[in-house]
């Protein structure tokens, strides 16, 4: 009967140290996977912020013109003949 017990620890040990490097292999491929998502993401959105700054210049500059200044006046002479 002790091999037996001896076996079965065995086994239980073995099964406990090759679930925890599957669990290990299985969560640093998973967290690869989520490290590019969030690099991706990232990514984009530094594109979609440069993209807001130059379409708020672009409708800034639109805005910016408006009517031309009137010119000024010539003073008026008045021309008696007489």
């Amino acid at each position: 009967m002790e091999a037996v017990w001896i076996a079965f620890s065995c086994g239980i040990f073995l099964g406990i140290v090759l679930g925890i490097l599957i669990l290990g292999l299985v969560s640093i491929n998973r967290d690869n996977k989520l490290r590019d998502d969030i690099m991706d993401l990232n990514g984009e959105i530094d594109d979609l912020r440069t993209q807001r700054e130059l379409l708020k210049k672009e409708i800034f500059r639109l805005t910016k013109r408006g009517k031309p200044q009137p010119r000024k006046r010539r003073p008026y002479k008045k021309n008696y003949k007489k």
